[in-house]
């Protein structure tokens, strides 16, 4: 067991299901193989990273699917919102004896291990690592406690989740770290960074 910990939360690929808003203007079928493909560049940018990998679906988890299970531990999300569900994620994780953990999504094309290694360094001086998004939340998020309040009492899926996750971080006087700005694949306007990054 390595002392650093990634967990990479992901929505089980089925159409209707994965990429709603996306869904909306060009439909569930090319949605899902939009998903699909960032699924395929989390897989790439994850595997070779040395450390613990946790991936853990939101509806049930799926055995020798495009998730190596020689390379990544597979466990189910748990709660009734996105707050409650990483928060119970890290606190799972943090159980095994991990010293830092790191959350991340499959909705960033542009993120890279590099990326997520040096949110690993930069815990080693830092109690947060914020990965922050162009629409307004987060990419991944870094800590080595778990503060329960990071996850409670925010506005999730909104442009406020960024500013009330470092106002959190203010009031409990935790140092938090930036990481580049980077976008999500959130909406048909959004394609464009897909092409950008896969060309």
């Amino acid at each position: 067991m390595t002392r650093e910990a990634l967990i990479i939360f992901a929505k089980n690929p089925v159409a209707g299901k994965v990429k709603t808003r996306l869904a909306a203007t060009i439909g569930n079928v090319a949605a899902l193989k939009i998903y699909n493909e960032l699924i395929a560049h989390t897989i790439s940018i994850t595997t070779d990273l040395p450390i613990d990998k946790y991936v853990f679906y939101l509806n049930e988890i799926t055995r020798n699917d495009m998730w190596d299970d020689n390379i990544f531990f597979k466990k189910l999300q748990n709660g009734n919102n996105l707050g409650e569900r990483m928060k119970n994620a890290f606190g799972t994780v943090f159980k095994k004896g991990y010293k830092s953990v790191v959350i991340i999504g499959t909705d960033c094309p542009a993120l890279n291990g590099v990326i997520i290694m040096k949110a690993f360094t930069k815990l080693d001086l830092y109690d947060v690592i914020i990965g922050p998004a162009e629409d307004g939340g987060y990419y991944l998020l870094g800590i080595k406690y778990l503060y329960s309040a990071l996850f409670e009492n925010i506005q999730w899926s909104t442009p406020d989740v960024l500013n009330e996750t470092k106002i959190k971080c203010v009031e409990l006087k935790l140092d938090y770290y930036m990481l580049p700005l980077l976008n999500d694949i959130d909406e048909e306007k959004d394609l464009v960074y897909l092409k950008q990054n896969y060309g």
